[in-house]
């Protein structure tokens, strides 16, 4: 893609956490002349050179391929986590939507799709060490993100064989937070458990330290300026996205000046399934379980082939997400609504 201000760049999913940073770094890029966001409803959120469409990719109503004509890249990110407890519907919507997307872009002809894949398309993985873009991506199958994910991944072998004139980047960021999505990210995982005292690290003297529970984390607007590398440069293939350190008990006490626990997986888990039967927790207990598996990611290749670098650490970042959940944190678009949970 040339730096000429004519290029159009269409971002499915562009109200979300992820879409809204992806949108205003592309509106800030002089190298791109429009963008079109879609989105299920219109935001009262005008950014440089965008327009809005309301658009749900799952629906056989909404005429994918007619909105990406004249496209230059198409940018996927649209995606449901709820309902976690009807995994048909979020497969209707990931799965099925996102196939939809896939072929439009090849009907539109447009010449680019960047998609947001996910560390958790990953098969299970070592936490001592990180692995590259080589690592198998089966996902762990038990939890519905992950089979999601992961069968994508196979159709974007299939779109990639069979349309090889298309430039295609697998995006696969580590957990994505900002201060801004600090009250949708507590909607769809923690529910009434997770504001209140884990708001406040001053208030924790106390960490539970959970064998496997080690992660890593980036800033969306960090991941946001990978998807506008990867829009606006000739890379092809997927890249790993995460910010350092790896997050884990010793790592969160330091910062907070906690004291880690141990705690079992079986008691973790236990109590995670509990709350997920008595339906006071959105995240399931299979989520939990893939977690424990994900592997740590090495992000050399978006590094060196990108030139991409993370601004801030994942402790950071962690910092700025407790302090939106205390503030109940939001922006104007419907997805990332504020709401102040004690």
């Amino acid at each position: 893609m040339s730096s000429s201000a004519e290029h159009k760049v269409v971002v499915t999913g562009a109200t979300g956490n992820v879409g809204t940073s992806v949108v205003r770094a592309l509106a800030e890029d002089p190298g791109v002349g429009s963008i079109l966001g879609l989105a299920r409803r219109i935001p009262d959120w005008a950014p440089a050179n965008t327009e809005w469409s309301p658009a749900d990719i799952a629906s056989e109503r909404t005429p994918l391929a007619e909105l990406f004509a004249g496209a230059d890249a198409v940018v996927h990110l649209a995606w449901a986590f709820q309902p976690t407890r009807d995994p048909a519907r979020t497969w209707r919507t990931n799965v099925l939507g996102g196939i939809r997307v896939f072929e439009a872009v090849a009907t539109a002809g447009v010449p680019v799709l960047v998609h947001a894949s996910s560390v958790g398309a990953y098969a299970p993985g070592p936490k001592d060490r990180a692995v590259d873009e080589s690592w198998p991506t089966h996902g762990w199958p038990d939890a519905a993100y992950c089979r999601e994910k992961a069968y994508l991944e196979r159709a974007l072998d299939i779109f990639e064989r069979d349309h090889p004139d298309v430039r295609v980047v697998r995006m696969r960021p580590a957990f994505m937070f900002k201060r801004e999505s600090a009250s949708e990210q507590r909607r769809i995982f923690g529910g009434r458990l997770l504001p209140g005292p884990l708001a406040r690290p001053e208030l924790l003297h106390f960490l539970p330290d959970v064998p496997g529970l080690r992660v890593q984390a980036l800033h969306t607007d960090d991941a946001a300026e990978a998807f506008r590398l990867a829009v606006t440069s000739e890379v092809r293939g997927a890249f790993n996205l995460a910010a350092d350190p790896p997050l884990d008990a010793g790592v969160l006490a330091e910062r907070f000046g906690a004291r880690p626990v141990r705690l079992p997986r079986t008691a973790a888990r236990s109590a995670i399934a509990a709350a997920w039967g008595l339906h006071l927790l959105p995240a399931s207990p299979h989520l939990f379980d893939a977690v424990l598996r994900l592997p740590l990611m090495d992000c050399t290749r978006a590094h060196e082939e990108l030139g991409w670098q993370p601004r801030r650490t994942s402790t950071e970042v962690l910092q700025e997400f407790l302090e939106g959940l205390r503030e109940g944190a939001g922006a104007a678009t419907r997805p990332l609504h504020g709401s102040k949970v004690g």
